[in-house]
């Protein structure tokens, strides 16, 4: 990354000021929220009108008071069958939820060592994110999280990543291109290369301990991250952690911020 020296040097001058901060998952949620909320009163009279007529054909089955509690518990079942159905609410909400996972595991991270930022938008791919941000003294690191069924096997064969027997796609080649991008912003504005190595937190599927490797991306279980992250080699100063933290504030905005002024 250039010359230590003359960034210890910037670091002296640069405060981590945490300007801009964002919750990890925070425009993820935000979307599922605005997609949950379409029709939300005409999706609750469908509810209520299917609870009402499971309700009359429970009492008339059986004893009148039952009606009542069979309604309530129909009323229910919908409710969770509707959180729970394949759609793009549903995968919002997933999403949101293994970000903020990720983010309560990379909370462990010391933070005198280690800085990190969460939903922050990419230059030049205003409609994209990248998960979680780490800058620590081990290097920096760009991390998506991401969640398959429990129980499934991610496993590497020859150029294909699979989960279970289905190929999982270009995840790989996305987590290269959001951390190259993020490489090219911090050296950009620090005038000095800044090497981002790729990682992507895994949440459900089963993954080997130490991590998987492929396409030169680090597939890593969510609940060690923060262990593996701090036991790779010291690359950088406290000073210089902080010098790159303070840059990626600038560089990479929180992704809500970004979507609000559209």
């Amino acid at each position: 990354m250039g010359s230590p020296g003359r960034l210890e040097e910037k670091g002296r001058s640069v405060r981590f000021s945490g300007v801009g901060t964002s919750s990890a998952g925070a425009s993820a949620w935000s979307r599922y929220r605005m997609l949950a909320a379409e029709h939300r009163q005409e999706r609750l009279l469908l509810r209520g009108v299917l609870a009402c007529g499971v309700g009359v054909v429970v009492a008339g089955l059986s004893v009148w008071w039952a009606g009542p509690g069979g309604a309530l518990a129909a009323f229910a079942a919908f409710t969770m069958y509707e959180r729970a159905r394949p759609g793009p609410a549903t995968r919002w909400r997933q999403g949101a939820v293994a970000e903020r996972r990720t983010g309560r595991s990379l909370a462990r991270l010391d933070p005198t060592g280690f800085r990190v930022l969460h939903d922050r938008a990419l230059p030049r791919t205003p409609s994209t994110n990248l998960d979680h941000l780490v800058i620590g003294l081990t290097g920096v690191y760009a991390i998506a999280s991401r969640r398959w069924r429990w129980g499934l096997r991610l496993r590497s064969e020859g150029r294909r990543l699979w989960i279970g027997d289905k190929p999982a796609g270009d995840l790989a080649g996305a987590a290269t291109r959001s951390a190259r991008t993020v490489a090219e912003s911090l050296s950009l504005e620090l005038d000095y290369e800044v090497a981002v190595t790729p990682m992507v937190a895994v949440h459900g599927a089963r993954v080997p301990r130490n991590g998987l490797r492929h396409g030169g991306v680090f597939f890593v279980a969510a609940r060690p991250l923060p262990e593996l992250i701090t036991a790779r080699p010291v690359v950088f100063t406290s000073a210089q952690v902080a010098t790159v933290a303070a840059a990626a504030e600038r560089a990479l905005p929180p992704m809500l911020d970004t979507l609000s002024r559209k």
